[in-house]
């Protein structure tokens, strides 16, 4: 009898807590007798493979077991690679689909094809009977999309923002946190031995979770996209904490999407296959702002890339071998369409978000104070460890 193969794949930008993952899947599958195949770089692996080629199938397939998986969960990245591929969205086809006869669509950087029943081909082709898709919005919502198309897909979430609707925790957080409040725990000796104001960025594209634990972690202040601060207010704010602190310093986290009022943030460069520019340092222009209201030196530091790299913490270990395991379990169970999550602080399988819901988002009321620009402190009573609820809506 033919043993069951499924597929495992990350997509977007790499967090710690990756390997854990897949490690969690190889080794479960390992004990039901399935079969379990990388996909590396992504969905680029699925849209871009050339099945009868052999360097082309080494390139994007790996057939993954207990041997070689047997230490990736020590380190961060993945070891599957990843790339922003999107099936429907391709920009440069491999070269044995050029002059193919393929579906195209124009958007924000010209003309792109859709690879969908690519994908389907090889899927088929590779035997692959469920595929496990860990990734951020882009990645889910290709999944949502090859779900819609039969594929039988389990989803498990990962960004560093939080913002995944239908779960209160995506891999990656956790470690995110934890290397913004170390990072800034140690700068406070130059910001305070220079007598400045220490300006953080960190990740929050859409959503402000990330500078909001941040902010709770470190006990200052912060500010998130979904709310327009008063600059005027927020400088005030600033400059008081630091002449009333002793060491005459006061710090600051920015989301990289804040913004105050009469202030938009400025984008850069070319559009990704969904439509998202790079964002210029909203910290930049912060720091412009203090020093020329009031002559306030400044210590400017963009955290974002460092909060991704190294290994993964302890929260972020224990819940992606957790959201593994549960997909391995869904699998077997012939469920598909669904995604790990944390619900109410439980585990649970949700369904794959619409992607037409956009990103989860910082509930102001319950959990920021709009007057002092600081999380929340209080009535924390009864919430979940992460301090927010979902409701799971269908896919």
């Amino acid at each position: 009898m033919r043993r069951k193969r499924i597929g495992i794949l990350t997509g977007g930008g790499d967090v710690p807590g990756l390997n854990s993952v897949i490690k969690s899947v190889v080794y479960r599958g390992y004990e039901y007798g399935l079969d379990v195949v990388g996909i590396r770089r992504g969905f680029e692996g699925l849209t871009h493979v050339d099945l009868d080629t052999s360097a082309s199938r080494e390139r994007y397939v790996i057939d993954l077991d207990r041997d070689n998986c047997r230490t990736i969960d020590r380190t961060g990245g993945t070891v599957l690679h990843t790339s922003r591929t999107g099936p429907t969205k391709v920009k440069r086809l491999p070269p044995h689909l050029v002059g193919k006869d393929l579906p195209t669509s124009e958007g924000p950087n010209g003309t792109t094809y859709d690879l969908t029943a690519q994908v389907l081909r090889n899927l088929e082709r590779l035997g692959i009977e469920s595929l496990l898709c860990i990734g951020g919005d882009g990645t889910l919502t290709s999944a949502a999309h090859l779900a819609g198309q039969g594929v039988k897909i389990i989803a498990i979430p990962k960004t560093m923002d939080n913002d995944v609707q239908n779960t209160e925790y995506c891999i990656g957080f956790s470690t995110a946190i934890t290397r913004a409040t170390d990072a800034i725990e140690r700068q406070r000796t130059t910001v305070g031995s220079h007598e400045r104001i220490g300006i953080f960025r960190v990740f929050g594209r859409d959503a402000g979770f990330t500078a909001l634990y941040t902010g709770h972690a470190t006990s200052n202040r912060c500010v998130i996209p979904e709310h327009k601060v008063d600059l005027t207010k927020l400088i005030d704010l600033l400059v008081t904490e630091k002449r009333e602190n002793p060491s005459n310093y006061a710090l600051v986290v920015l989301s990289e999407g804040a913004t105050w009022h009469g202030y938009e943030v400025q984008e850069y460069g070319p559009a990704d296959q969904y439509g998202r520019r790079k964002k210029a340092s909203v910290a930049e222009v912060l720091s412009d702002e203090i020093r020329r209201r009031t002559g306030e030196e400044t210590v400017v530091s963009d955290l974002t890339y460092d909060l991704r790299s190294g290994d993964p913490d302890f929260i972020d270990k224990l819940v992606a071998a957790t959201f593994g395991t549960m997909a391995l379990d869904a699998v077997l169970e012939g469920t598909s369409g669904v995604m790990s999550a944390l619900v109410n602080g439980t585990y649970e399988l949700v369904p794959i978000p619409d992607p037409r819901l956009g990103p989860r988002r910082v509930d102001v009321a319950s959990m920021y104070n709009t007057e002092r620009y600081r999380p929340l402190y209080a009535n924390k009573r009864g919430l979940p460890i992460f301090l927010s609820r979902v409701t799971p809506s269908g896919g």
